[in-house]
């Protein structure tokens, strides 16, 4: 799954993606997937393209938000949740640093 995610954004040329370990720090999910769009147009595309691809895996989307401002969508998918940034918001709210106990996956 989580392969499946980021090759799908990163199809849509998304910048600067990372996947966090989150299973042994909180029960909200088990992975957060965190990249960076330069337009709304593209962050929408991005949001769509990785629905597509996890919801033909079988995957249950749950819910998206922010997608009408496209500044900051999320997209969960219960175990995986996809937020998805414009740089300033992404600069702003550093969720890597928050989330900074979790383990990085490097999947490729």
């Amino acid at each position: 799954m989580l392969k499946v995610a980021y090759q799908a954004l990163d199809d849509k040329f998304a910048e600067d993606i990372v996947i966090l370990d989150i299973r042994e720090i909180s029960t909200m999910a088990d992975y957060f997937i965190i990249a960076t769009g330069n337009n709304p147009n593209q962050l929408k595309a991005m949001a769509d393209e990785v629905e597509e691809k996890l919801h033909k895996h079988g995957l249950k989307l749950n819910c998206v938000e922010g997608y009408a401002s496209a500044s900051w969508v999320l997209i969960d998918f219960s175990d995986v949740m996809i937020h998805l940034f414009a740089k300033d918001d992404r600069e702003f709210y550093r969720l890597e640093k928050v989330w900074g106990d979790a383990k990085i996956i490097d999947i490729q």
